[in-house]
């Protein structure tokens, strides 16, 4: 039975998601907003249902985060193939026995300096690390979102199970009301004859219990319908305390013609179309790029740097010539014969040492540079190597996600075409039941309003009668919705 509900729920889904419906309630004045946790309109389609349901459920809203996340990763991998760029600066004030930074000599003195640097690496070749990275949560991101949508179908299940639930609890009330009103009529008219003598009472005491035995009925069938009722407001994360209906679906009495797909052909599609089996399948594809950027940290690094420097120092001075003065310079030493060494000496322009304005120190000590950089994985303690098996176990386990995805379907629509056929032998059943029952129920009453039976005999009439128009009617959801599931399967659309 939980087998069979499950088929009823999916193609229940599949009617109002793919517009087979009719949404009436959309039309409504003060219709529902989804997701304020409160239902206005009197009442709500499956479609509108499976709306509310969707933007409130939290898994789908965790699903959406995953692939929020997973797609920030893809931009941040594609990002990672541009060069990066630094710039770092730093200013220091210091006293004492120094090193000036722009001389490299001792000075005994407080020096102010600061030295500033614009660095930028481009990656040239890494094993083709970056693009594989790339390429690997591209397909994740995919994954991420057939995994999303595959939640959303789950949900969707759920609410249209609980929303059959009601439909069905709604049609079984109003059987037993109107069992409950034959009853009534009946029992007027054997009051009536009961009176005038022409009937025995003890036939106006049988009737007496089956109306009992009705309304007994109507209150179980108002339990139902409740408890319907509570479970699609949960499914749809709404608080209970709601008033309102659900809108009924025209569903049509079916045909019995077979079903003309195998197994095998509906699987195919299936296989080709259901979001699990295309997530499970890009998760295939993701962890097999991501053995081959495991192994590009095997490769060597090639890899461009260009680096722009300069500094500053408050102890750097610089000569200042004053052209009404001379100084006298010495060169070099001259030695003669007599082993003395004459100074040879240069009259220079005098002057002064000043400072050095900051911005010229900036200009003059600008500093240019490019390199090419290689760097060869030599022993890093089998990290490398180890990353490499971690990504080949990692590729294994989605390749067996795979295959149970792909078994369980395959049991899902074996199941699914069972069920089918079975719940086209038992609307077949049902449906001769039904017609035979009435034939005798006729009967059975126009018997009783001659006399020839009791009231006891026409109660079993009645109650085999309305028992099997009960069966009936879930016989015809059973079925039709079974059949449904397996258009569903193979993506084709659902017309009544």
């Amino acid at each position: 039975m939980r087998v069979a509900y499950k088929q009823i729920w999916v193609g229940m889904t599949l009617c109002l998601v793919t517009g087979m419906s009719v949404v009436y309630a959309q039309n409504t004045p003060g219709a529902l907003a989804p997701g304020n946790g409160t239902v206005a309109s009197t009442r709500l389609s499956l479609q509108q249902c499976i709306e509310i349901a969707q933007q409130n459920n939290v898994q789908i809203r965790q699903g959406q985060l995953t692939v929020d996340n997973t797609n920030l990763q893809l931009r941040q991998s594609r990002l990672n193939l541009l060069p990066t760029a630094n710039f770092q600066s730093s200013q220091s004030l210091s006293g004492g026995r120094n090193i000036d930074p722009r001389s490299n000599q001792f000075v005994q003195q407080s020096i102010n300096s600061g030295n500033y640097q614009f660095n930028a690496t481009a990656t040239l070749f890494n094993g083709f690390t970056l693009k594989n990275t790339v390429k690997q949560n591209d397909l994740a991101l995919q994954a991420s979102q057939q995994e999303l949508r595959a939640t959303q179908n789950t949900v969707s299940l759920t609410v249209a199970q609980n929303y059959l639930n009601t439909l069905t609890g709604t049609e079984q009330l109003l059987i037993a009301q109107r069992q409950a009103d034959v009853t009534r009529a009946q029992l007027e008219r054997m009051q009536k004859l009961v009176s005038a003598g022409s009937a025995p009472e003890a036939n106006l005491l049988e009737l007496q219990a089956t109306l009992a035995g009705n309304e007994l009925d109507i209150v179980n069938a108002q339990n139902t319908l409740d408890l319907a009722r509570v479970a699609l407001l949960q499914a749809m994360n709404v608080p209970i305390n709601q008033a309102f209906e659900v809108e009924p679906i025209n569903v049509p009495d079916p045909g019995l013609t077979p079903y003309t797909e195998t197994v095998q052909q509906i699987f195919d599609v299936a296989a080709s179309n259901l979001p699990e089996v295309k997530g499970a399948d890009l998760r295939v594809r993701s962890a097999a790029l991501g053995v081959e950027v495991a192994k590009g940290y095997l490769y060597p690094t090639v890899a461009l740097s260009g680096n722009l420097s300069t500094l500053y120092s408050s102890a750097a001075r610089r000569f200042s010539p004053n052209g009404s003065t001379t100084q006298q310079q010495t060169l070099y030493f001259v030695t003669g014969p007599d082993g003395l060494q004459t100074p040879i000496y240069q009259n220079v322009p005098g002057g002064d040492m000043d400072i050095f304005p900051y911005f010229d120190q900036i200009a003059n000590n600008f500093n240019r540079s490019v390199s090419l950089i290689l760097r060869v994985p030599i022993f890093q303690g089998y990290q490398s190597r180890n990353r490499i098996t971690t990504a080949r176990i990692s590729q294994q386990s989605a390749e067996l996600t795979a295959l149970n995805t792909r078994l369980q379907l395959r049991q899902q629509i074996e199941t699914a075409y069972t069920n089918m056929r079975a719940g086209a032998n038992r609307y077949r059943a049902t449906q001769t039941q039904v017609v035979s029952l009435e034939r005798a129920f006729q009967v059975a009453e126009s018997r009783l309003n001659a006399g020839a039976i009791n009231a006891t005999d026409y109660s079993i009439a009645k109650t085999n009668l309305d028992r099997a128009r009960a069966s009936l009617v879930q016989a015809k959801y059973d079925y039709v919705f079974r059949t449904k599931i397996l258009d569903y399967y193979q993506n084709k659309p659902i017309a009544f």
